[in-house]
């Protein structure tokens, strides 16, 4: 039987608040909404607050359209904007377009939405974005850092809407490398709203083309210009040490309000394309604001301190690496794996991805030496490119305007340090949440196959307990038994004992 929560706090919600899925008529609640409840009481649990604020209702319901245009902002709405996100997105943070020039450079522009142009510095709205500092997304339930008539509208850069935003603007070398890049404010309007999986389906030859972009005359080319510059910065980056990583990320998936199964979520050409220009467009920001004497919020992930762990992994597959982190070897370890072994890849990834750590916030002060990314192989790196969803790149927007308008910082160095701290700590607390729930919905799918047996990895292995990842269905669970002299990395046989939907728990004991 399906455990059920205690209470049920999202239905009591004002339904202009919340638009989280009720119970079926009987009482009997759906998967939908049992999950979504879970969510709402573990984010409770966490420490963030899954309801806007009375406060920061009646600032929504006073904001009467988008930000309008000012004398000091550009007007770019002529050019080939196009959003590229998941295929239910509405939070649309960026646009991107490219264009060519003389002696093979390619210029390419990133719109982020202007969202301090609504969201001001100490308004009701800012203190819950602060207070969250991300938005959560679980199986069921989105709880947006925003309301989403800001988040899926006014500050959103939607398909034939003019918008406010910040844009970075970068040429390239035909090899990749940054020629120059410049910051400013304009006007821009989203020609297209495109998909992921279909535009990289297109990209790759084994799909048509979106109904978009045959519409739009010229977005076709663009694109592909877009495909051709990111597929040289990939390259360019893992010459540098950026880590060739591959995840198996599942997403739950719905048959109406029932739960039906597990997707893997993987990168593909359009998504690759997309995090090569933030990339790019957050390095800029980072060195902008360091041109200017202007402190930052860094997205940092310094020198793994288990890679005695990663050598050993790569010494029992007969692949030496140096006693030092080095970020090059690394990749280069990788690199000749995934082509030795591509079955086995995700999961020595996963491994790795385990042992390197998670990344931080950290401030970096005028004329500092912020430790830099150590997976991404960027010195220079912030958060920017997102503020609709992530606090970090709302305060990074704040910044940049100030520093483009030459104004004073909006922040006290003070505000900076426990803001870094605290976003650091609420990333951690939502990343916890949505595991969580990843957990719950998995258990929910797995109650029915108690005693069946699986292919796992050790995913983690310490004095508070031995972690395991499924292959298939791709989901983690503890090792209640048979944990003695396992590593992070062993392959083992595993038997399901224990699920807990309420709790998302997943047991299981070796074979």
């Amino acid at each position: 039987m399906i455990a059920q929560p205690h209470m049920n706090p999202i239905l009591a919600a004002p339904a202009s608040v919340r638009n989280e899925p009720k119970p079926v008529p009987g009482g009997q609640a759906t998967d939908r909404a049992t999950l979504a409840a879970i969510a709402h009481e573990a984010m409770i649990e966490r420490g963030l607050e899954p309801d806007f604020p009375l406060a920061a209702q009646k600032e929504l319901a006073a904001i009467g359209g988008p930000a309008k245009k000012t004398d000091n902002v550009r007007d770019l709405r002529n050019l080939l904007w196009a959003s590229i996100d998941n295929d239910d997105s509405r939070d649309l943070d960026q646009l991107t377009v490219a264009e060519s020039l003389a002696g093979g450079q390619v210029r390419i522009l990133v719109a982020v939405a202007d969202v301090d142009a609504l969201v001001r510095k100490g308004s009701a709205l800012d203190a819950h974005a602060a207070r969250n500092t991300t938005s959560v997304y679980t199986p069921a339930a989105i709880f947006p850092m925003l309301p989403e008539g800001l988040s899926t509208n006014l500050t959103s850069l939607n398909e034939d809407q003019d918008r406010l935003a910040i844009v970075a603007d970068m040429v390239f070398k035909e090899d990749g490398s940054l020629v120059s890049s410049e910051l400013y404010r304009a006007q821009v309007h989203n020609c297209a709203k495109l998909a992921y999986n279909s535009v990289a389906a297109w990209l790759t030859g084994t799909g048509a083309a979106p109904k978009r972009i045959t519409e739009v005359p010229g977005l076709d080319e663009n694109l592909r210009l877009q495909d051709r510059v990111a597929q040289k910065l990939t390259g360019l980056r893992h010459h540098h040490g950026a880590l060739t990583l591959e995840s198996l990320e599942s997403q739950a998936t719905f048959s109406g309000d029932a739960l039906s199964s597990l997707e893997l979520d993987q990168t593909n050409r359009a998504t690759q394309l997309i995090e090569e220009f933030m990339v790019a467009a957050n390095a800029v920001s980072a060195i902008y604001l360091a041109g200017k004497k202007f402190p930052s919020l860094r997205r940092v992930l310094r020198d793994p301190e288990r890679w005695a762990r990663i050598v050993q992994l790569a010494a029992e597959l007969k692949e030496p690496l140096p006693a030092a982190p080095d970020a090059i070897a690394l990749e280069n370890f990788l690199t000749r794996r995934r082509a030795a072994a591509p079955e086995k890849f995700a999961d020595l990834s996963l491994s790795v991805i385990k042992l390197i750590g998670r990344g931080e916030y950290a401030l970096d002060l005028p004329g500092g030496e912020a430790p830099g990314h150590f997976a991404l192989a960027v010195k220079d790196y912030t958060h920017s490119t997102a503020p609709n969803r992530r606090f970090p790149d709302l305060i990074t927007q704040r910044l940049l305007k100030a520093a483009l308008a030459g104004a004073p910082l909006p922040y006290t160095i003070p505000e900076l340090t426990d803001l870094a701290k605290h976003c650091t700590d609420q990333e951690d607390a939502a990343t916890k949440v949505e595991r969580q729930v990843n957990k719950s919905a998995t258990a929910l799918l797995l109650s029915g196959k108690i005693g069946q047996q699986f292919d796992a990895i050790v995913t983690g292995a310490a004095d508070k307990g031995t972690w395991v990842r499924l292959i298939l269905p791709p989901t983690e669970g503890r090792l209640m038994q048979g944990t003695q002299g396992l590593k992070v990395g062993d392959h083992v046989r595993v038997k399901l004992i224990h699920t807990d939907v309420q709790r998302g728990f997943i047991d299981f004991a070796r074979t």
